[in-house]
């Protein structure tokens, strides 16, 4: 068996060296033995897909450029000839398919699928929202550039479509609110139970979350129904934007754009969080925050004020030895100043 996936890796890896599109029926060793034959999608090779329309002039989608997409394939297709073992699980996910939706479709599936929940049935819902929703088309790139850029540890642009649970949980997101939007409630929460579930962060399908979003780690992510959140924001695992209690309507937190959200930062209710502010990690905030200014502590207090235009695309959590002394002051002796409490709404 040993030899024979040996044999099969290195047929793979000659293949897309070669740039050759796969004929499975000349394969000895098929792909289906490995991934379900309902789960390779489009047999199409990304060689097949044209991305310069300059030698075009039709209307054809397949000759629009997506910079995005083809360096997602390129990567892969070098990481496949780097690590032959893993060439047919890129083939699967990404070589296979003739472009980012499809690929990302494939993945989200084979990701959230369960004995009730098939991935065929997964693959044709992510589909037929991604492949006809303009608006989430420009989202996952823009979330895939977030995540390249933001993160020092996505090593590639291929790297955050196969692996970071935050951006899996973000566009599982972005399909379940196209549902929602859409009046299909019931498999919407049903795509929030599984993201529950199986990445461990929890986003209510009528949220509303702007562009180029990095969920960092991800893990405890909880974002409530009426949550709003602007473009270019950044959060960290185990933020919570939440209610305050059983209200009913608009309850919870609004989220400016550029804004950077520390490690389980706990925002609370319907408070407005001004673009280009960063709350510290572990921060209770109860009350609004000044656009640009930084806060911290339990509950939240204003400490200083950020001199990044958008704190959330420079991830700087450096603080001063200043800055933590003022925080410490704040917390022992409760004093209020015109720098240390929080606007009232």
């Amino acid at each position: 068996m040993a030899r024979a996936s040996d044999e099969r890796s290195r047929y793979l890896s000659e293949k897309l060296s070669n740039g050759v599109v796969f004929d499975e029926e000349a394969v000895e060793y098929p792909l289906e033995k490995v991934f379900p034959l309902y789960a390779l999608g489009n047999s199409r090779s990304y060689n097949d897909v044209s991305f310069n329309n300059n030698n075009n002039n039709n209307n054809n989608d397949n000759s629009v450029s997506d910079p995005i997409w083809e360096a997602v394939a390129a990567e892969a297709k070098s990481e496949a000839e780097r690590e032959p073992i893993l060439s047919s699980f890129l083939y699967a996910s990404i070589l296979s398919h003739d472009c980012l939706e499809r690929a990302l479709g494939f993945v989200l599936a084979n990701r959230l699928q369960n004995p009730i929940l098939l991935a065929t049935q997964l693959m044709d819902i992510f589909n037929d929202v991604m492949m006809h929703d303009r608006g989430i088309q420009q989202s996952i790139r823009l979330d895939v550039q977030a995540f390249k850029d933001r993160d020092p540890s996505c090593l590639s642009y291929c790297s955050v479509l196969l692996y970071p649970k935050g951006y899996h949980s973000l566009q599982t997101y972005r399909v379940a609110h196209a549902l929602w939007n859409k009046g299909r409630t019931v498999m919407a929460l049903a795509l929030q139970s599984r993201m529950s579930e199986v990445f461990g962060v929890d986003i209510h399908p009528a949220a509303k979350i702007g562009d180029g979003i990095l969920l960092d780690h991800a893990t405890g992510v909880v974002i409530g129904e009426t949550t709003v959140v602007g473009n270019k924001v950044s959060l960290m695992q185990g933020v919570t934007l939440g209610g305050t209690g059983k209200e009913i309507g608009d309850r919870h937190p609004k989220i400016g754009e550029g804004a950077l959200i520390g490690a389980s930062a706990t925002i609370l209710g319907n408070i407005r969080i001004g673009e280009g502010a960063m709350i510290a990690a572990g921060s209770l905030v109860l009350k609004d925050v000044p656009p640009h200014s930084m806060v911290a502590g339990n509950p939240a207090k204003v400490v200083g004020y950020v001199q990044e235009q958008d704190p959330s695309l420079t991830m700087n959590h450096d603080a001063t030895k200043d800055f933590f002394e003022l925080v410490a002051d704040n917390s022992m002796d409760g004093r209020s100043n015109s720098n240390g409490n929080l606007n009232s709404k």
